[in-house]
């Protein structure tokens, strides 16, 4: 089973409610540090790391399987849920994480509660797969970080970027190349699995927080959110992709005023 860490809320009570966080690729459950603090006071909070990544990365779940889909990967997920008898969450996710949610709440919509969608990845624009292309070729020749930091560079390109950019890349740095393969398969399913997720609305609350500077992911999140209910859009200005590190306070305040909402 995948590595969690639960914070259970300071407020304790049989009722707190669950947020559960799923990073991406690459990363660990490491990069929600300015949310653990914020959001404990009043809920319940479960972190994971996916297989491969953070503390997880020691564990052979299936050494015999060499291809990874979101599936599997989703499935993973819910054997912690199960584990924890966690029937519902709201779920907080960023970048390729917010994927793995959506493929949940398809999987298991009575789980989700709501979905809060960091960075998320809703398109891929001209630009991302050219890289996706570009990743492809080469993924067998050069060292798999030259790669991941090109990446990093690419959709992280503005000096306010850098702390993101670096948590990234050394979060990356820890993956085998082995598991980076695996992972950068993955790529393969995005556009179909995306595209069906653009055709197909939930009637799951949903608030999406996208950076400003965020201009690979941004323009076809603001298209979905006009077109399907139950969505909301927060833009934090002055920031790109990965809004959780970057702007933890305007990100912080923006979710716990949808959670509220809710109510």
């Amino acid at each position: 089973m995948l590595h969690y860490t639960v914070f259970p809320a300071k407020q304790n009570t049989d009722s707190s409610p669950w947020i559960t966080f799923i990073h991406g690729a690459g990363g660990s459950s490491s990069i929600w540090f300015k949310q653990i603090r914020y959001f404990s006071e009043e809920y319940n909070l479960l972190l994971i790391d996916l297989r491969g990544h953070g503390n997880s990365k020691s564990l052979i779940l299936n050494p015999f399987q060499a291809k990874y889909t979101f599936e599997i990967i989703t499935d993973d997920i819910v054997e912690v849920l199960d584990h924890l008898q966690l029937e519902k969450s709201h779920f907080v996710g960023i970048s390729l994480g917010t994927i793995l949610i959506r493929q949940l709440a398809e999987q298991q919509p009575q789980r989700v509660q709501s979905m809060i969608m960091g960075g998320a990845i809703i398109q891929l624009n001209l630009r991302s797969r050219i890289l996706m292309h570009l990743g492809n070729l080469t993924k067998s020749i050069l060292p798999y970080m030259w790669i991941y930091k090109l990446f990093a560079f690419i959709i992280m390109p503005k000096k306010n970027h850098k702390q993101s950019r670096s948590l990234f890349v050394r979060e990356a740095q820890k993956l085998y190349q082995k598991e980076f393969l695996r992972w950068y398969k993955l790529t393969s399913e995005i556009l179909p699995k995306l595209r069906v997720f653009r055709q197909i609305a939930l009637d799951i609350p949903t608030l999406y927080i996208m950076g400003a500077q965020d201009y690979m992911f941004l323009s076809p999140v603001r298209d979905i959110v006009s077109k399907h209910q139950s969505t909301s859009l927060l833009v934090i200005p002055e920031c790109g992709h990965v809004v959780n590190v970057e702007q933890p306070e305007a990100f912080n305040h923006g979710m716990f005023s949808f959670l509220k909402s809710l109510k």
